[in-house]
């Protein structure tokens, strides 16, 4: 299983950016992805989690109203759509796949549930 992400880059406050995650070795629509991020300093947060199966999506309280997680079952690609970006945004921003379907992302985003990383890509918010 692999996961490459793309999209980061350096944007002002205000701005927005859409990262990829492109997988291959497991169907999208069969298992749980989800949206990590570690700023300096700091622990990885779960931001945004999607399961398929179960019509489930969820984010952290954080970036609720400001960020989309969406798919392409055609391109096996999740997206995440992050709009009225924040310095506070700034971090690695990581994909991560579930290694079982099941009840992943239920109601909460649980790192110690996914298997699977990308090698992460940087978001840069300037103020």
């Amino acid at each position: 299983v692999q996961l490459v992400e793309s999209g980061g880059g350096l944007v002002q406050a205000g701005q927005s950016l859409r990262l990829s995650c492109s997988v291959s070795g497991l169907r999208i629509d069969e298992y749980p992805i989800g949206w990590f991020r570690q700023a300096p300093g700091k622990e990885r947060e779960g931001v945004s989690c999607l399961n398929t199966n179960l019509a489930r999506k969820q984010y952290a309280d954080s970036v609720k109203g400001r960020f989309t997680i969406s798919s392409d079952y055609a391109k096996n690609t999740v997206y995440l759509e992050m709009k009225n970006l924040k310095p506070e945004d700034t971090a690695v921003y990581y994909c991560a796949a579930q290694g079982r379907p099941g009840y992943g992302c239920y109601d909460s985003i649980i790192e110690r549930e996914f298997d699977y990383w990308g090698q992460g890509t940087q978001v840069t918010v300037s103020s």
